[in-house]
């Protein structure tokens, strides 16, 4: 009969933890930090095995983090079956107060070994490529934020306020091309934060094009004009959601879809007592952001109402998809205007979100019903 050896890496840039956990004896052994190197931990594994015998299996794991999938395809490449766990979904210890490498390495092979975790899905080359642009962009979105609030801010400070209905539009650069401070250095700081505003601007707009492009070919280019029959969904949002999450039909139902992004309400309950919390936001951020993104543009406009842009991307589309999607957008909408007369937007904006990764998942997974 085979054994099964478990090894829980814990790994960081600067070194990693290994340690063997074995079922029949209970026990941890071989606890050993190595060099931030896969060859490292192929040594590491051949010694195990040389003590444990050649029949002896291996299952190596790790926590999701900055090293994201490579060790788990130098690992695979090399015929050794890994694992990368999901944080969120591991036991945690009541009242820990130590952390060290050593514990965090055991904790893993426990994991490992009683399948107290659930496993990160790994995307293909091309839908991790895909999905580092997407991120990329969404950097550089932020920085030119980040560079507008300071050019605005720079503006309140020293008494110059914009009589404008909104910001940013080509009358709202025209004022601030025609600033004058009357300060020879002020000027020029504002000249300087105009000169970084375009610059990130033209990269943002290079970045969506690439985006189209990715979006129209072979692969994408079906899944994310599905996508788009929805409200808010354009193809920047669509292609995320498509490289990032891969095959939708992996989530079970709807409900597992919308815990994955964090949209599900928690719960803090004990005997007949039962409390509700606010969504866990647990699971994938960046989608999440992007689906409460999406969620707000059924504030905007009236019920059964279709503007040009979302015809635009529902033409062509198969008639049982677009009328899936027209039932969808009606009942968010009136659900967004419902339940924001009666309480907050952002709560709204929340309970539409989550209704419509419901949504998405049954047009993924054609469950059109």
């Amino acid at each position: 009969m085979k054994s099964i050896t478990y090894i829980g890496m814990d790994v960081h840039t600067t070194n990693y933890t290994l340690c063997c956990y074995s079922v029949e004896d209970d026990r941890f052994f071989a606890e050993i930090e190595v060099k931030p190197d896969y060859q490292e931990v192929l040594k590491y594994i051949n010694r195990v095995k040389s003590q444990r015998g050649k029949e002896a299996e291996i299952l190596c794991g790790y926590e999701a983090g900055c090293l994201g999938y490579s060790l788990y395809h130098q690992l695979m490449y090399h015929g050794v079956e890994c694992v990368i766990l999901a944080p969120s979904t591991m036991p945690v210890t009541p009242g820990k107060k130590i952390k060290t490498d050593r514990m965090d390495a055991r904790r893993i092979s426990k994991c490992l070994a009683y399948h107290t975790y659930s496993a990160v899905y790994v995307p293909t080359a091309e839908d991790d490529a895909v999905k580092e642009y997407i991120r990329m962009r969404d950097d550089g979105n932020n920085t030119l934020k980040r560079i507008k609030q300071q050019t605005i801010a720079l503006c309140t400070r020293h008494g110059k306020q914009y009589d404008g209905k909104s910001y940013w539009t080509k009358r709202h650069l025209y004022w601030l091309e025609g600033l004058d401070f009357g300060n020879g250095v002020l000027n020029e700081v504002l000249k300087e934060y105009l000169v970084l505003y375009y610059q990130a601007q033209e990269k943002v707009e290079t970045y969506d094009k690439r985006i189209e492009e990715l979006s129209r070919s072979e692969t994408y280019r079906e899944p994310v004009e599905k996508l788009g029959c929805f409200i808010g969904i354009k193809n920047h949002t669509a292609l995320a959601f498509c490289c990032e999450v891969g095959d939708f039909r992996r989530f079970p139902s709807a409900q597992q879809f919308a815990s994955y992004l964090g949209l599900v309400p928690g719960e803090n309950s004990s005997g007949e007592k039962q409390q509700h919390t606010g969504i866990t936001k647990a699971g994938n951020s960046h989608l999440r952001r992007l689906l409460i993104e999406a969620a707000q543009q059924y504030g905007r406009g009236a019920v059964g109402k279709k503007s040009a842009a979302l015809k635009a991307r529902q033409a062509g589309c198969p008639t049982q998809i677009v009328a899936y999607a027209d039932k969808a957008n009606e009942r968010l909408r009136r659900k967004f205007y419902r339940i924001a007369l009666r309480s907050k937007r952002n709560i709204a904006k929340t309970a539409v979100a989550r209704e419509l990764a419901c949504f998405i998942w049954g047009m993924m997974t054609e469950h059109y019903t």
